[in-house]
C-alpha cells in the first residue's frame, strides 16, 4: 500500500532529523569546551544522509515490499568531525592557553548551529505534516468504502 510507503519514508526522515537536532544541541553544549577526553578542544560534529537502501529490513508484516523501492527513505550514515581549524583566543589566563598566551577554542560556530537547527525543525515538521496528510487520505479512503 502507498500509504504504508509514505508513513514509512517520513518516518526515517523523522528519526534522521531528531539526531540531526541532537548533534546541533551537542555542538551548542560544547562551544566553551577547551578540554576533551582526546585532547584539544572539542571539535564540531556533522550528521551525514544517505538515501535508505535495501538493506533496511521491511516493518509491515503481511505486505511484501516493492522490490523497485530503492531509495525510500533517508538514514543517517554517520557523524563525522568538521575539519575546519580550531578558533584562536588570546587569553594568557586561561589554563588551557599555550606559551604564547592563545587558546584553541572549537570551531563551533552559534550563528551556523542555529541555522542548521532552524533548518533541521522545518524539516522535522514538513514530515510530521507529510504524515498528517497521508493519515488523512487514508481516513477518506475509508470513509469512501463505508457509503
Amino acid at each position: 500500500m502507498q500509504v504504508f510507503r509514505s508513513l514509512g519514508i517520513s518516518g526515517s526522515a523523522l528519526t534522521a532529523e531528531r539526531l540531526r537536532l541532537d548533534v546541533i544541541a551537542n555542538n551548542l553544549a560544547n562551544v566553551n569546551t577547551t578540554r576533551t577526553p582526546g585532547g584539544g578542544p572539542y571539535r564540531r560534529q556533522m550528521t551525514v544522509f544517505e538515501p535508505r537502501g535495501e538493506q533496511v529490513q521491511w516493518m509491515y508484516p503481511g505486505i511484501e515490499p516493492d522490490p523497485t523501492a530503492r531509495g525510500r527513505g533517508v538514514r543517517v550514515a554517520g557523524v563525522v568531525g568538521d575539519t575546519a581549524p580550531f578558533r584562536k583566543v588570546y587569553d594568557p589566563g586561561h589554563p588551557d592557553a599555550d606559551a604564547s598566551g592563545y587558546v584553541s577554542m572549537p570551531n563551533v560556530n552559534t550563528v551556523t548551529e542555529m541555522v542548521d537547527m532552524m533548518a533541521a525543525t522545518r524539516a522535522y515538521e514538513a514530515n510530521i505534516a507529510a504524515i498528517s496528510a497521508a493519515r488523512s487520505m487514508a481516513e477518506r479512503a475509508l470513509d469512501i468504502g463505508r457509503v
